[in-house]
């Protein structure tokens, strides 16, 4: 009697590569990578680590995204820290409000970018991620 695990064929919870994405798809996820800027960096970081081995694009956008978006974002939750600090609590609410609207207008125009096809770089962009 042979055993289980040396049979021919596929093993339990090893199921077919994803399928790589369409033009449509890879510009729509791309797209989508840079618009989440608006919600900090928690959806361009889900769509690289879902996608960035299905479309070409979308890897090298949401990459983009990511790097742009992550530094912002930790920067942002010092500055809501500092909002609880009484006699500066001003200064951090100000500071990151301005900070996730800087975030959220560059998500916005590189998502815009994106959808008509043209790959998006950020101004300001750390690239930590390589």
């Amino acid at each position: 009697m042979s055993s289980p695990l040396k049979g021919s064929g596929p093993t339990k919870g090893s199921g077919p590569k994803a399928p790589a994405l369409t033009p449509a798809e890879d510009r729509r996820w791309a797209t989508l990578a840079h618009f989440g800027g608006v919600a900090g960096c928690l959806p361009a970081l889900v769509i690289w680590l879902v996608f960035r081995d299905r479309g070409p694009f979308t890897e090298q956008e949401s990459k983009e995204a990511l790097n742009f978006a992550l530094p912002l974002t930790v920067v942002m939750v010092v500055f809501y820290g500092m909002a609880f600090i009484p006699g500066i609590d001003w200064i951090g609410s100000i500071a990151a409000v301005l900070t996730w609207a800087y975030m959220a207008l560059s998500g916005l125009i590189g998502g815009i970018e994106c959808n008509k096809g043209r790959p998006y770089r950020y101004v300001l962009n750390l690239r930590l991620i390589r």
